[in-house]
């Protein structure tokens, strides 16, 4: 009789969580392509300043708006840190379900399940495991795992990356 694999742990949504979360699915260093948004509407600005007639104000606002779009991009990890630190669910407890038919992150605040038949994407990361159906995506960390826990996601692992 061929043995069921089940696997149920809890871990906390704490800052720890919240920045390997960030590091391992989003990355840490911006690229010069993230910041063509910011260039532009620098460059839009300071043209509508030095070129234009335009009302002044609103040349600088444009102006401004690049370099505040600038700072969003270099500090973005911060502010998602934070943005999720301040959410309802920071802090909050969630149960970690992995079977045969699916793997779910329970907690009072939403249920994402991704059930293993509908082929979910599953990417490994080097402190965990990005799994992803649709728009619904959700990241879980090697630190609450157990060897075999991994092991089994590795089994249904689309891709190995980083």
């Amino acid at each position: 009789m061929a043995h069921e694999f089940s696997y149920t742990t809890t871990y906390l949504l704490d800052k720890k969580h919240f920045i390997e979360c960030f590091e391992q699915s989003v990355g840490d260093k911006p690229t010069l392509r993230d910041y063509q948004k910011a260039a532009v509407m620098v460059l839009v600005g300071a043209g509508l300043v030095l070129l234009s007639d335009i009302n002044p104000y609103a040349s600088w606002f444009i102006f401004a708006l690049g370099v505040l779009e600038a700072l969003s991009v270099y500090y973005r990890k911060g502010w998602w840190v934070a943005r999720q630190l301040l959410s309802r669910a920071a802090n909050s407890e969630v149960t970690l379900i992995i079977n045969e038919e699916l793997i779910c992150a329970k907690s009072f605040y939403g249920e994402p399940t991704f059930e293993w038949a509908d082929n979910p994407v599953v990417i490994g990361t080097d402190k965990g495991w990005i799994i992803q159906r649709g728009e619904l995506k959700n990241y879980i960390s090697n630190s609450c795992l157990s060897e075999d826990a991994k092991s089994y996601i590795a089994s249904h692992a689309s891709e190995i990356s980083r």
